[in-house]
């Protein structure tokens, strides 16, 4: 059984595609990173065109060069966060016996879920989460698309019944939001809710900020 390193809470993978919402994927990696996990990284091409679009982030191509990246971006721990490229294919996340149990694709674009809903493994991504479906851990897919075409609610459903986690990224106003931090903090926050790991960020129901 392959642990994290002992300074390490846990290891998470984090797929970035490229549907729109780019910044709850780095909120999400930041909140990751100050929780002490490890994060394994999985960018699509399309994700670094709408980071760049987004954000003005230029991700290097580079996997390595990625990782420095985000590693001084989030003043991360060494080895803290590790990009991947999407044909690494001897990457741990690819093999049951040593990817993480779980995983955030967030967002996660239509075709990405479609790939998924599919058994598709034809980059790192698809495959990664096939891994995970496959060992009975936790997948969570935050797609971010609309409308959704009945292909798509189909495709979800179809994960949903099988233990997969959908969650649009629809964030909630019931918390009286004042800027869009607050609306990708409602969202980012409810990931982890899921994931198991204490967070602050997002105001609960029926309390005050």
């Amino acid at each position: 059984m392959t642990v994290p390193p002992a300074n390490f809470q846990d290891k998470i993978t984090l797929a970035i595609t490229g549907a729109s919402g780019s910044l709850y994927a780095l909120r999400l990696m930041e909140c990751l990173v100050a929780a002490n996990y490890q994060v394994y990284v999985l960018v699509s091409s399309a994700a670094r065109v709408v980071l760049d679009t987004e954000v003005g982030i230029k991700l290097p191509s580079s996997p390595a060069a990625a990782s420095e990246f985000f590693t001084q971006h989030f003043d991360a721990q060494a080895g803290q966060i590790t990009v991947f490229g999407k044909e690494q294919w001897f990457s741990p996340v690819a093999s049951g016996s040593a990817a993480p149990k779980k995983m955030v694709v967030c967002p996660c674009s239509t075709g990405t879920l479609s790939a998924i809903s599919q058994g598709m493994s034809d980059n790192l991504i698809e495959r990664a989460a096939d891994v995970v479906i496959k060992e009975r851990g936790q997948l969570i897919l935050v797609p971010r698309e609309t409308p959704f075409s009945p292909i798509h609610l189909q495709n979800m459903l179809s994960l949903s019944q099988i233990g997969v986690t959908i969650m649009p990224a629809a964030p909630g106003f019931y918390h009286n939001p004042e800027s869009i931090n607050d609306l990708i903090d409602f969202m980012v926050g409810r990931m982890l809710d899921h994931l198991g790991i204490n967070q602050d960020i997002m105001p609960r129901w029926g309390y005050q900020k």
